[in-house]
């Protein structure tokens, strides 16, 4: 409106004051010449609009802690509210997870099991299996029991809470009928399993191409950039004064930042080969202290999970209940214990690798991804290599170690569980214990030491990757203990209100904030990554392992994938081939052929639409230059 009133101003009129009312006079002279059809359309159309625009904004107000976060982005920026807008989608995901979870597999097992709606269920034997695999007694507290094992039981998933609906032997169900139809339970059970992983997956890249989509916009050169600080850096959000001088400060960082890349492209540019060797030699040698650090993170996980799941077995009197939960738990401390101080070295290590300030946080991201989540893996895999570990021809039989894992998918979902209440337990021990009383002596205390260390940041890379590496523990956990998500959504409730509680009473922004756009899509490219590697353990437990024969729903079958082509053998011969067909080679070919033509078609479309955009920018450049341009 502005260039039409620039360009186009009426007889009579002020250019900007008539350009709408112009407008609005054109578009009434429109209307007059449509049929009335076109008319009733066009003003239904509108008030359609409208309509929807009222509800939307009705919505945002029921929206989940709208008004602590439009609070926080007042006082400290957009970085840090985009850290607890990813919190909140964490919050509803799971709770999406936890209802699908409830709805398929939980529900119908309960409704089946009291014979509510007139309903029953079935347990069939499994056949051509050996007895003694088929046996499976949880420990349960009998008779009088001493308030202190409640409380172990409740932190290590043992005990009562072993025979809840929480874990995996729970559903040890083969068909149940709700009134008159027949409820597939195992097959249920499998799909619920694909499905909240498949919405995650969606959901994740859904709002992930958004945020490509404006680091896309973002993407500029050097020249652009700077103009975009110095012009059009400010925040306008913020209200409150200090983070109004920290943004200060971090623009003018930024700008030093860029300066400091440029000086060392330069510098890189001016090396000579014997610089080039030396560094180069100083890089391969940090990067094997990297993997010797790494390889004695795992390798510690490894001892502490064996030696917690040998003696943790043993018979424990009630006297030792601190020696018994330090045995349950002793992973899950090794696994915080490597979190912690693997991080350390690595950011300690990545100051002598000579690489430009963007470039060094991004790799110790990376590395510190790595190592939270490359942790579970290695979990996993010692508790596979004691489940799968067999010395008598019994235990062969079975396929897995009957005696110490009688039903080790409870097992593993009992390790799950210990991860998620033990992370939640860090996260609330670092908040009271260490950042409360740091707040306190900064505030009381003169010594030259204490205001030295200052108040803690609030680092936004180091929180995300926090609360990313306990939904990986979600998405790996929910099969073997289908109500984890529930506890996840409780407890990410929770750590909302603790994250805020520090942020505003105990904690400064970080000195290197980042944007919203590029945190937002940053967050959702590592939770992908950690939904990636869920897939791995989740597979291989399915496809792989034998599942237990004296608990869950596939004691029937081999393994868990077994239950699929067992349920295609039952649907009419034409519906089977048309499944085999698409399951073979001659039709994976031919369709993974078709989607590599796809992919190549965006990217060259892609790349076409860089191009216009960069004649665009050209364009603008001219008419900067050149007013009879844009004439």
């Amino acid at each position: 409106l502005q260039l039409l009133a620039l360009y186009y101003p009426s007889k009579g009129c002020s250019r900007l004051r008539c350009v709408r009312p112009c407008y609005m006079d054109c578009q009434q002279a429109d209307i007059k010449y449509l049929s009335e059809w076109k008319q009733w359309k066009r003003t239904s159309s509108k008030s359609l609009k409208k309509v929807l625009n009222e509800v939307k904004e009705l919505l945002s107000y029921l929206e989940l802690w709208r008004h602590d976060i439009h609070s926080i982005e007042g006082k400290f920026g957009t970085g840090i509210q985009s850290y607890f807008s990813f919190l909140r989608f964490l919050v509803l995901m799971n709770f999406i997870i936890f209802i699908l979870m409830f709805s398929v597999v939980t529900l119908p097992s309960i409704i089946s099991k009291y014979g509510i709606f007139n309903s029953s269920f079935a347990k069939i034997p499994p056949k051509n299996i050996e007895p003694h695999c088929t046996v499976y007694k949880p420990s349960g507290n009998k008779g009088l029991v001493y308030f202190y094992t409640y409380l172990q039981d409740l932190f290590s998933g043992t005990g009562f809470l072993k025979e809840t609906s929480l874990f995996y032997g729970y559903y040890t169900i083969d068909t149940a009928w709700l009134s008159i139809w027949r409820y597939n339970f195992p097959l249920a059970y499998l799909l619920a399993t694909f499905a909240y992983l498949g919405l995650s997956l969606l959901w994740i890249i859904k709002r992930s191409v958004e945020g490509f989509k404006q680091n896309l916009v973002h993407a500029e050169d050097q020249f652009q950039s700077y103009c975009n600080k110095v012009f059009a850096g400010w925040d306008f959000g913020i209200t409150d004064p200090n983070a109004a001088r920290l943004k200060h400060r971090s623009l003018q960082y930024e700008l030093q930042a860029d300066l400091e890349e440029e000086r060392l492209k330069q510098k890189i540019a001016d090396r000579t080969t014997k610089e080039k060797l030396r560094i180069y030699s100083l890089r391969i040698l940090i990067n094997i202290i990297v993997f010797a650090v790494l390889s004695g993170c795992f390798y510690s996980i490894y001892r502490a999970t064996v030696f917690s799941q040998e003696n943790s077995n043993v018979s424990i009197s009630n006297t030792n209940f601190q020696v018994n939960l330090l045995l349950q738990y002793l992973p899950s401390m090794v696994i915080t214990l490597a979190n912690f101080i693997a991080p350390q070295i690595f950011s300690f290590l990545i100051r002598f690798e000579d690489y430009s300030p963007a470039f060094e946080i991004r790799l110790t991201l990376m590395r510190c991804v790595f190592v939270r989540l490359a942790n579970i893996g290695v979990l996993l895999f010692s508790l596979w290599s004691q489940i799968s570990y067999c010395a008598t021809d019994e235990c062969k039989a079975c396929g897995y170690n009957y005696e110490l894992y009688p039903c080790w998918e409870s097992a593993v979902g009992q390790e799950m569980y210990k991860l998620m209440i033990f992370d939640f337990i860090i996260i609330l021990a670092v908040t009271v214990f260490v950042d409360f009383p740091r707040k306190f002596l900064v505030t009381q205390c003169s010594c030259k030491p204490v205001q030295w260390c200052g108040l803690q940041e609030f680092g936004i890379p180091d929180n995300v990757l926090e609360i990313v590496y306990g939904q990986t523990i979600c998405w790996i956990g929910t099969f073997f203990s289908p109500l984890l998500p529930a506890i996840a959504t409780i407890k990410y409730f929770i750590v909302f209100y603790i994250k805020k509680i520090s942020l505003i009473h105990t904690c400064k922004p970080a000195a290197r904030p980042v944007r919203a756009s590029s945190s937002n899509f940053f967050f959702l490219v590592v939770l992908l990554v950690g939904l990636i590697l869920a897939f791995i353990p989740l597979g291989f437990s399915i496809a792989h392992i034998p599942s237990s024969k004296a608990c869950g729903p596939f004691r029937s079958f081999n393994t868990s994938w077994a239950v699929v082509p067992d349920t295609i053998l039952g649907f009419p011969t034409g519906l089977q081939q048309v499944l085999h067909g698409i399951a073979s080679e001659a039709f994976a070919v031919p369709f993974f052929m078709v989607i590599c033509l796809i992919m190549f078609y965006f990217i060259a479309l892609a790349g076409a639409h860089k191009r216009v955009v960069e004649q665009l920018r050209e364009q603008l450049v001219l008419v900067r230059f050149d007013p009879l341009v844009s004439l």
